[in-house]
């Protein structure tokens, strides 16, 4: 595949629920990069707000489809942009296909279809299980042990879509990031 100026700026980091993937995410942020938040968690925040059912415990296949819907949106939002530099998202469209396959649901192909069609750049972070800094909250209610699923699901699609993953250490957020700017230069 040969990739554009955006695709090549357009940097995934992906996992298990309570890796690490938003503080880092944040610590990105706070360094002047550009970063897309994870759109599950606030779809689910606005659902739970409004007492909707697009929520991963009620309808795991409207959930998945409002995220492909936030998700694809945020991605053409970038345009074309060359001057913007890396973008990173806390989680890509692909994330979502692993999603369903944890539920059991074959993934629609409006899915599939734009997993092709948005690709990212090639090489896709991703935060390894860690016990020590798993936590549950309000809109995190995935045990470790289905966190670790998740993480197993997320290494499958992206491999199955010909992304190379490369695993960020367990370290300091402030390590983890420089682990993932000096793999990028």
């Amino acid at each position: 595949m040969i990739y554009t100026a955006q695709q090549t700026q357009n940097m995934v980091i992906t996992g298990g629920p309570g890796m690490g993937k938003t503080s880092i995410i944040t610590h990105l942020t706070s360094q002047g990069y550009h970063c897309i938040p994870e759109v599950g968690r606030m779809i689910i925040i606005e659902q739970m707000r409004t007492q909707g059912n697009k929520l991963p415990w009620v309808d795991p296949l409207a959930f998945a489809m409002e995220m492909l819907g936030q998700a694809t949106a945020d991605y053409h939002k970038l345009g074309h942009d060359q001057t913007r530099g890396f973008t990173f998202f806390d989680r890509g469209i692909p994330d979502i296909m692993g999603y369903l396959s944890i539920c059991g649901i074959a993934t629609p192909p409006v899915l599939e279809e734009a997993c092709h069609s948005l690709p990212y750049f090639n090489k896709v972070f991703i935060t390894p299980p860690w016990k020590e800094i798993y936590v549950n909250d309000t809109e995190r209610k995935q045990s470790f042990s289905e966190a670790i699923d998740t993480y197993e699901a997320m290494k499958q699609v992206y491999s199955n879509l010909g992304y190379t993953l490369i695993e960020i250490p367990k370290l300091s957020i402030v390590e983890r990031v420089q682990f993932i700017i000096s793999a990028l230069q």
